[in-house]
């Protein structure tokens, strides 16, 4: 059994072995629970996706007035078409979500962060073309 939360919805949904992930739909919400784009996500949401997932969760943390970030946010959307089912990509807008943005440590943006069963395992900032960010998550 695989736990996928809907990055929509914020509902855990469990998937039997053997079953395609990426065609897999939320239970709550009737949504998909991948699509190939990087969903920008609610600080609740995002702390669900950490907790709950059995798939590596990797975020990155911008601002709309952020130059660097505005770079990166395609970049970061065509690493998704590649990597989901295998990596939840997800994004956080530092602006919507001080708490958590504090709490998580975000000095600078966009910075991501790479967590796996629940934990940070790795963290990077500075924007990157989709193969670095690709690359440097397989890691």
């Amino acid at each position: 059994m695989t736990y996928v939360v809907c990055s929509h919805c914020g509902a855990t949904n469990r998937i039997a072995e053997g079953r395609d992930l990426a065609s897999g739909k939320c239970g709550k919400c009737g949504r998909p629970l991948f699509d190939g784009q990087p969903a920008n996500v609610s600080a609740a949401v995002l702390e669900k996706q950490i907790a709950n997932s059995d798939i590596p969760v990797l975020v990155d943390v911008w601002a709309p007035w952020c130059g660097p970030c505005k770079v990166m946010g395609p970049q970061f959307e065509a690493a998704a078409k590649q990597a989901e089912p295998k990596l939840r990509m997800v994004k956080l807008n530092s602006d919507e979500s001080p708490a958590l943005s504090a709490r998580l440590g975000i000095r600078s943006i966009p910075t991501m962060i790479l967590f796996k069963e629940g934990r940070e395992v790795a963290r990077t900032s500075g924007a990157m073309t989709s193969n670095d960010i690709l690359a440097w998550a397989s890691k």
